[in-house]
């Protein structure tokens, strides 16, 4: 499994909704365009799949950040929400 972080820039409200939406299915949303996710590769596979079917690449960003182990132990969080943990992790 691996943590992204998917952030988005859709131009129209409706496809905005609609990425949001998928989202929300797949991990915690920490800012108003930026998803935290972690993933087995076969749910990620699946997510991009089912987010380029909503997504126009000639108007709309749609951005995915792998963090790996080593550099999850680097992010720095201020203020809420807590961030997504690693599966059999611990976060102090």
């Amino acid at each position: 499994m691996l943590f992204y972080v998917i952030v988005y820039d859709i131009s129209c409200d409706k496809r905005r909704k609609k990425v949001s939406d998928l989202l929300e299915g797949y991990g915690q949303r920490v800012q108003y365009s930026v998803f935290e996710c972690v993933l087995e590769q076969k749910k990620y596979n699946e997510l991009r799949k089912r987010l380029h079917k909503q997504v126009k690449v000639s108007e709309d960003s749609v951005r995915f950040y792998p963090l790996s182990r080593h550099t999850f132990n680097q992010i720095e969080t201020w203020g809420e929400p807590p961030i997504t943990e690693l599966p059999g992790s611990t976060i102090i």
